[in-house]
């Protein structure tokens, strides 16, 4: 692996959830707060990861066509209700429903995120290339600073990864060769899919995002372009 293979690119785009924030600890503090509001006592942690573990059945119903497009808000929301229902919580108001949803909008990034976008904005086209709806990642970055040039992905494109139209309607949007953009990612799969329809890649290790007990994607596999530590070590090695 070698950076050279990342010359040519003109837009870094970015796997955001778990690859840019560290959704578990947010949604598990978020719920905490939720839960003393609420008078609900769960064990908010685990109720966070059986959450994310709704994340790809639900898109796999649009990506099937089983279902027509609907938003990941939409997705989530429908995965909480069915979720709370399962521990036996029904019955909340809506707005209350609403406020725990949106808890995704506003997690926080990991330490180095922000530093490293803001060095790598100063040669490349910053864009996230994300299952996340517009809304929900516009939100996202205003919580979190994130300098996003263009917000990229499953809305724009009506199609979820790993589905080759939600990379390539990406690179299309901004006028680019698939060649001239480049995915960021802690999720081996999504760069396999991306480096499929001809984008280069980046992997960034991300070994906590699952918790202390996480087996998957602890390190680069083979056929993905360049492994880097961090956005930092990323922002070092294309000299931003």
């Amino acid at each position: 692996m070698n950076v050279a293979a990342l010359d040519g690119v003109k837009a870094l785009t970015f796997d955001v959830f778990g690859t840019v924030v560290d959704w578990r600890s947010c949604i598990a503090r978020e719920g905490a707060a939720f839960g003393r509001a609420q008078g609900i006592d769960l064990d908010w942690t685990a109720f966070a990861d059986a959450w994310r573990g709704q994340y790809q059945p639900s898109m796999e119903q649009v990506r099937s066509g089983a279902r027509p497009w609907a938003r990941l808000d939409d997705l989530q929301r429908e995965s909480l209700v069915g979720l709370l229902a399962r521990h036996g919580v029904t019955g909340l108001p809506a707005e209350a429903i609403e406020q725990l949803n949106t808890a995704w909008h506003r997690l926080d990034p990991w330490p180095e995120v922000v530093a490293g976008l803001t060095r790598l904005k100063r040669r490349y086209i910053l864009g996230t290339m994300s299952n996340g709806n517009i809304a929900l990642m516009v939100n996202m970055a205003k919580h979190g600073g994130l300098p996003w040039d263009v917000i990229l992905g499953a809305e724009i494109a009506q199609a979820y990864k790993p589905q080759p139209e939600c990379y390539l309607r990406g690179a299309e949007a901004l006028g680019l060769k698939p060649g001239e953009c480049a995915l960021v990612a802690a999720h081996n799969g999504d760069l396999h899919a991306a480096a499929k329809v001809g984008f280069k890649t980046v992997f960034v290790p991300r070994v906590t995002e699952h918790g202390p007990g996480q087996t998957k994607d602890l390190a680069v596999e083979p056929g993905i372009d360049l492994a880097v530590r961090d956005f930092q070590h990323l922002a070092d090695l294309l000299e931003c």
